[in-house]
């Protein structure tokens, strides 16, 4: 069975109030987002993985230090990756659960220091790629930045927040201002409810 573009959950023009326009949705989304899942559709016909979970085409095809992934491998990461960002973020952000702040505060000494070290992340990702919060093997909670579309389901993690810091899903609204588009989409973006509800 062919993979397929999930709908937005909002309106393209949903979220440009919070800082993403509805010309970075038409673009990110329709055109960016829509490639990948052509291109793994078109890579995995006939073959071993033909018929596979997303999941288990991201962890099967995953090579840890390779030079450069194969083409399945990073069409089926960044479908995945994208399909979980599109449903990290809303038009309203409103406030933290109760459980996931206090796990935010535990974990990195309160939200705030969450909130800049997960901007350091995607700051000083050189190139393109993602930061992440994410619930490690142990269950801690950590902060980690992944270069192209390397996720947290390669090395065996639980993705509770994901931040696209490839430049097509800022550069419309924030040109070369990554620290802003990251401050902003902390603060205005997230739909806080879907990251508590994946701890």
């Amino acid at each position: 069975m062919a993979f397929t573009l999930p709908d937005l959950p909002y309106a393209h023009d949903a979220l440009a109030g919070a800082g993403m326009s509805k010309e970075t949705l038409e673009y990110h989304h329709d055109k960016h987002h829509k490639a990948y899942v052509d291109k793994l559709n078109e890579l995995v016909a006939g073959t071993e993985w033909d018929g596979k979970s997303l999941e288990d085409i991201v962890t099967g095809t995953y090579q840890s230090g390779a030079v450069a992934q194969n083409g399945i491998f990073n069409n089926a990461s960044q479908h995945w990756n994208h399909s979980q960002f599109w449903e990290m973020m809303g038009p309203k952000s409103g406030a933290i659960p109760g459980a996931l702040e206090k796990a935010l505060a535990e974990s990195f000494g309160s939200v705030d220091k969450f909130k800049a070290d997960f901007s350091a992340a995607g700051v000083g990702q050189f190139g393109s790629g993602w930061a992440w919060l994410v619930k490690d093997k142990d269950g801690s909670l950590k902060i980690t930045k992944t270069e192209n579309g390397v996720n947290p389901l390669c090395f065996g993690q639980t993705a509770l927040l994901g931040c696209d810091v490839w430049e097509h899903s800022y550069y419309i609204d924030f040109r070369n201002a990554r620290p802003k588009y990251l401050e902003n989409f902390l603060n205005n973006l997230v739909n806080w409810e879907n990251v508590a509800s994946r701890l």
